[in-house]
């Protein structure tokens, strides 16, 4: 375990990651109401469940909100009244995305330096448009979610599904370039094992070793 463990939000952020991902819509109400019980905004939630989205598609993530909305409206029956949060800020009307987009990825791969395109970036250009310019831009500019707690929504989401290995590899990497330790991505596994799976646990510890191994 790390000095300082991953605190309650955070824990909430894996479990309703992992569900929302792999679609299992019981577990994730009660994740949901856990992690709201645990100090997550309505508004960190949404922000969650939007971003995933990008790694995981529409249909799963639009199933994730209705969830949402209709554990709010039980907890509203009873009597609960979350907080809803700080709403992200507008982004500047002259944001060059593509810029902005590229500095981010570089910065997350804990690059000082946007590395020259190659790969699939030179096969199909548009498609690295599409992840500078709006997954990188529009979503990880909006305020109200930091960079750390959008990778941690990210390996949860990644690690809950199958053949996203190398995905799953670049974000542990971007875990640790935002800020998260080790031991904190110990933490993570262990609450995959505890409230998702052993199976989601062992593909998430697989690979952080892989990566942990390669950056000592």
């Amino acid at each position: 375990m790390s000095e300082q463990p991953l605190n309650a939000r955070q824990q909430g952020i894996i479990a309703i990651s992992a569900f929302a991902s792999n679609g299992d819509l019981d577990r994730l109400a009660s994740a949901l109401n856990a992690g709201l019980d645990g100090g997550l905004t309505v508004n960190e939630i949404k922000e969650v469940l939007v971003q995933l989205y990008a790694y995981v598609g529409f249909p799963r993530s639009l199933n994730a909100i209705h969830t949402l909305m209709g554990v709010l409206d039980e907890r509203r029956s009873k009597g609960v009244n979350d907080e809803e949060g700080p709403e992200a800020s507008p982004l500047p009307a002259d944001m060059d995305k593509d810029d902005y987009g590229a500095k981010v990825r570089a910065k997350l791969a804990g690059r000082d330096e946007i590395p020259a395109p190659s790969g699939y970036q030179l096969f199909a250009p548009v498609i690295d448009a599409f992840l500078k310019q709006h997954l990188f831009a529009d979503i990880f500019a909006r305020d109200n979610l930091d960079y750390a707690n959008r990778e941690l929504a990210t390996i949860s989401a990644l690690a809950s599904m199958t053949g996203t290995a190398g995905q799953l590899r670049f974000h542990l990497g971007a875990a640790m370039n935002t800020g998260l330790t080790e031991g904190q991505l110990r933490d993570y596994v262990a609450v995959l094992r505890s409230e998702v799976g052993e199976q989601e646990a062992a593909n998430a510890a697989a690979v952080l070793d892989e990566v942990a191994g390669a950056r000592q």
